[in-house]
């Protein structure tokens, strides 16, 4: 079965390099991502082998060390172990950070010490805590409250740029923070409508470069001075998103480019951020700016950067690059012929805007069905990346539409804003304008089905719910059902940062009971498929269960799978190959 062959195609992401020129990576041939070396001559050496999923890893410089955050069963609570490379064989992790009641995020090692950001004091709020690895000692570098998101330090270690979760819906605020005084100023207002990320030092410390959208539709790529604490435009694109990193000898600087999914690299120079020449990677991938592709990591030298690139056509693989010389991918993996690359085309929606969406086409006989994939978020994307599960359908005979909604991020300010709030069922009608669209490329609307994870599982059951004659059936996983109970149940951490963007249990509950699939289950008439982990810290089981339970009584065909394994989504190979193919037989008997 094709399903089976993709996912069980390996995949490899770039975690960090050190001064000697190896390098850490994800690597997931054995069914779960797990750390592995790579040495400079290409010899590979696995690290870890835990049952559960490695969520990072960093070499502690100066030493023998590598720090590894890892987490049990997808519940998202990382804890931070050692391990010595000079122990022969696979090393033994040794506890460094553990509560498993609490978040402990890896931001980086120093020599002799480890950053990390933790919500262990109140549940919710996350501090900047550095730790000295011989004596234990902690110290407190940030207890300011808020979701801290990103932790960037800089090469001297006298100041951190921290990016937080602010108050407008997809916004991001930027706090300096001085390590020495811990006095924070804060960069951009708390309430400002700005989405931020990533950030990168210059290697002298006296700037930072971030990705940011302020004041404009696009994320330009801005610099911060230290010295004056001025703001200044870098390289901006009024139709892309634009983001870069400096290399270690201040002269050059990796450049990410976004437009219409796909993120191509290009080396510049870093003073006038003039083009040298773009990387000679394929073309209709992803090089950086995902969930699902770390961004590029320059080695202390700046002799060369790891890339994790990957396509609808080629799983996430880590690349070797030299500026001006080779472009090595380490490792690659041979993918089926019948794996193929989407058309980009537009949507007319019920109010003229237009929807982006990518087509795959049936690469085996063609069934005249549709899927409509929604990815999650709200404010996430579609990218040109791999995705095992996209590539069966079209290989099972699906066309396969895969949308950007409105509220999805990749095609500037004012598209993710389309869907905050009051505006929620707006990216709802887009689906409908979808079906509405499927006679354009030779599709039958009465055989389109909805397939969803996350908040794309909740676009799945809003679509059933709302549009019930639309659908023929629907795969939801991890989604929402109801957005009152999915606030109130979630982590408690993660309820401040999604009221900004669905509205607010105390002010907006009327709004969201009226939003929610749950409120509309009696009009829902169409097979349901639903994938669930016990574990998921985002969107709760609960949210899984009361749906089928009412279906179920209503006699509506409904199938529910939970894995106690697992959180939010399937991370371990096993449970996929599980799945997934169950998934594919319900929608094969409710589309015969």
């Amino acid at each position: 079965m094709l399903l089976t062959t993709l996912f069980s195609l390996p995949t490899t992401m770039a975690l960090d390099v050190d001064d000697e020129g190896r390098m850490l990576v994800l690597y997931d041939g054995t069914g779960t991502r797990q750390v592995n070396e790579i040495a400079p001559d290409g010899t590979w050496r696995a690290l870890t082998d835990l049952g559960d999923t490695c969520r990072g890893a960093q070499f502690v410089p100066g030493s023998s060390q590598v720090v590894v955050e890892h987490d049990t069963g997808g519940d998202e609570r990382g804890q931070l172990s050692l391990l010595d490379l000079d122990e022969p064989g696979l090393p033994t992790l040794t506890p460094l950070v553990h509560d498993t009641e609490y978040i402990h995020h890896l931001v980086t090692a120093r020599t002799g010490r480890v950053l990390y950001t933790t919500n262990r004091r109140n549940g919710v709020d996350f501090d900047l805590i550095t730790r000295d690895l011989a004596t234990g000692r902690e110290t407190v570098l940030y207890d300011g409250g808020g979701w801290v998101m990103a932790v960037d330090a800089s090469p001297d270690d006298k100041w951190v740029v921290l990016s937080k979760a602010s108050s407008p819906a997809n916004s991001m605020q930027l706090l300096l923070v001085d390590t020495s005084s811990r006095s924070v100023t804060e960069l951009t207002a708390a309430d400002a409508h700005n989405d931020q990320g990533p950030v990168a030092w210059l290697p002298d410390s006296s700037a930072f470069l971030v990705s940011s959208d302020a004041d404009r539709d696009r994320k330009a790529l801005r610099r911060y001075d230290l010295a004056d604490a001025t703001w200044s435009d870098l390289l901006v694109d009024d139709a892309r998103d634009v983001a870069g990193w400096p290399s270690p000898d201040g002269e050059r600087l990796l450049v990410a480019v976004l437009e219409d999914g796909e993120v191509a690299l290009a080396l510049h120079r870093l003073e006038d951020g003039s083009a040298i020449a773009p990387l000679d990677l394929p073309a209709g991938g992803v090089a950086a700016l995902s969930y699902a592709t770390p961004d590029p990591i320059w080695s202390a030298d700046g002799s060369f950067a790891a890339i994790t690139y990957n396509s609808p056509v080629t799983p996430p693989t880590v690349y070797r690059y030299v500026p001006g010389g080779e472009l090595t991918a380490m490792r690659p993996v041979e993918v089926p012929a019948e794996v193929q690359q989407p058309e980009s085309l537009r949507v007319p929606s019920f109010d003229g805007e237009q929807v982006p969406v990518f087509v795959f086409r049936p690469t085996g006989p063609s069934l005249g069905s549709t899927v409509v994939h929604v990815h999650g978020g709200p404010e996430g994307a579609a990218l040109r990346v791999w995705s095992p599960i996209i590539s069966a359908l079209a290989g099972e005979g699906h066309t396969v539409v895969v949308p950007n909604v409105r509220g999805s991020a990749g095609y500037g300010k004012r598209w993710y804003s389309l869907d905050d709030r009051q505006l929620r069922l707006d990216s709802v009608k887009d689906l409908a304008a979808i079906n509405a669209w499927l006679p354009t490329i030779d599709a039958d609307p009465q055989r389109a089905v909805l397939w969803g994870g996350s908040y794309g599982g909740y676009m799945v059951l809003a679509g059933l719910a709302f549009q019930p004659d639309l659908w023929a059936a629907g795969v939801d996983i991890v989604g929402i059902a109801s957005l009152v109970t999915f606030l109130e149940n979630t982590s408690d951490y993660r309820r401040a940062m999604r009221e900004r963007e669905y509205g607010y249990l105390a002010t907006d509950r009327e709004f969201l009971e009226s939003a929610s699939p749950l409120s509309r289950v009696d009009d829902i008439r169409a097979p349901l498929f639903v994938i669930h982990g016990a574990n998921d810290p985002r969107v709760p089981l609960s949210e899984a269960e009361q749906i089928t339970d009412a279906l179920t009584k209503r006699g509506v065909p409904c199938q529910l799978l939970v894995y106690p394994d697992e959180g939010h989504g399937l991370a371990k190979l096993t449970n996929r190959l599980d799945a997934y193919p169950q998934a594919f037989s319900f929608l094969r008997d409710h589309l015969a």
